[in-house]
């Protein structure tokens, strides 16, 4: 397999090609004889953590069939490769839905459960690995024990946002969500500034899903303005906008980075602008995966790719936290479209090493320019120490193992529970800087 198959969804940092190994029966054992191994499902990482350079990959697409599905409870068991996409196929005609999904629906359970993933609606739902039931996690000793808050609760609170650093994930269990339909009733506000951005959160407590974009490139008087969105399922038949038949793609990779460039803030400032419909009925795909919509988007970064960098920053100093972030992403000169701003709930997650945790979360992606960049995103990690918040290691390429270890206090305690054949260009980054 050649190496871009096994790229990072931010094509960024450009690694040494690992052996990949298909798996098509999760009742096989592991191969041997490889430097280290690490699952990869759908390359949808950003950075390095799916990454195993000098190693073996686990391709777990062939892993994609499902086990069982209880259509009066919503609890489904399927193989770990199984692609969000096709879990929604199966169970949305059936008036199910998936408990907690990112801004994504080409992602793996398996992935889902590495990452713990999160979504719009964590306020009240928390992150994904709160409604995994159980799964088995294949070791390399040859055992495959079976994982769960009640049996083998330390591999199941470590596995889940472990990184696939503790074995493979064959299959798993969740427990879906209830639907009326796969409407939903979605209202849009334009606000002016972190403090309307805070009070329009606290007045949404009665919407499932929230999230909000923001001008990280707007005028010192007015930064922090943005579009606030949220939405509820809507029972029964709704007339709604036909869905498109096919996606837009982007079929080459450009020269020089299309996004990011001198227009940016021109084109923020027309974005936060443009006439906005306070109330629509949106089917869950645009709402959900809008960038599902455009096959391949990653490629306009151009060929150097491009990082993301998503923080949380707990609520005691979210406030000066984010108005830090902002001027210095503003001072830099360079700027990001994608800015995505929402605030997580107190529910806790099970997992050791999970990202989510209560406070706001800030998300922006910027071309990889180099030592500039590289800057930027270690000022930012900065701040985000100083405030007491965290960096997801899913979207990340660069951090320091200082700052790692700083965000993730935990991580002894998780060593304890990792596969000693399992590894990964992410962990051995962070873990090889002394402390």
């Amino acid at each position: 397999m050649k190496d871009a198959a096994a790229r990072s969804w931010g094509r960024y940092p450009r690694l040494s090609p690992e052996r990949t190994l298909a798996l098509r029966d999760r009742h096989a054992a592991l191969p041997g004889g490889e430097s280290s191994l690490l699952p990869f499902g759908n390359g949808r990482s950003y950075g390095d953590s799916c990454r195993n350079s000098g190693g073996a990959l686990l391709m777990t697409r062939g892993l994609d069939r499902f086990i069982s599905f209880d259509i009066d409870t919503g609890i489904l068991r399927c193989e770990a490769g199984t692609l969000f996409d096709d879990i929604l196929r199966l169970i949305v005609p059936a008036g199910w839905f998936l408990p907690v999904t990112p801004g994504t629906r080409f992602i793996t359970v398996g992935g889902a459960i590495a990452n713990d993933v999160h979504g719009k609606n964590h306020h009240g739902a928390g992150s994904f690995g709160r409604h995994v039931r159980r799964f088995e996690l294949q070791r390399s000793d040859g055992s495959r024990p079976e994982c769960s808050a009640d049996e083998n609760a330390g591999l199941f609170s470590a596995t889940i946002g472990g990184l696939g650093l503790t074995g493979l994930i064959t299959w798993a269990e969740i427990q879906l969500e209830r639907i009326a339909s796969p409407w939903l009733a979605v209202e849009s506000i334009r606000f002016g500034s972190l403090a309307d951005f805070f009070a329009i959160s606290r007045e949404s407590t009665a919407f499932e899903h929230c999230v909000a974009w923001i001008d990280c490139l707007a005028p010192a008087g007015q930064r922090g303005r943005g579009i606030f969105t949220r939405a509820n399922c809507v029972g029964g038949l709704c007339d709604g906008p036909p869905l498109p038949r096919s996606r837009l793609g982007v079929p080459f990779t450009p020269p020089i980075p299309l996004v990011g460039g001198l227009g940016l803030r021109s084109f923020n400032r027309a974005y936060f602008h443009r006439p906005l419909r306070r109330h629509a009925i949106q089917h869950y795909q645009p709402f959900f995966y809008p960038l599902d919509g455009v096959r391949d988007w990653n490629r306009l970064y151009g060929p150097r790719g491009f990082l993301q960098h998503q923080s949380i920053v707990p609520p005691s100093g979210a406030d000066a936290a984010l108005v830090e972030m902002l001027d210095t992403i503003a001072d830099s000169g360079t700027g990001s479209f994608l800015v995505v701003l929402k605030n997580f709930g107190d529910l806790p997650s099970p997992g050791l090493m999970s990202f989510p945790r209560p406070g706001t979360t800030l998300a922006m992606d910027f071309p990889w320019r180099g030592a500039a960049t590289a800057r930027l995103l270690d000022r930012l990690d900065a701040i985000v120490a100083q405030a007491g918040g965290a960096v997801y290691p899913a979207k990340d390429a660069r951090m320091s193992g200082e700052h790692f270890r700083t965000f993730f206090p935990q991580w002894p305690a998780f060593s304890q529970y990792l596969d000693p054949a399992f590894s990964s260009s992410f962990w051995r980054r962070v873990m090889s800087e002394p402390s």
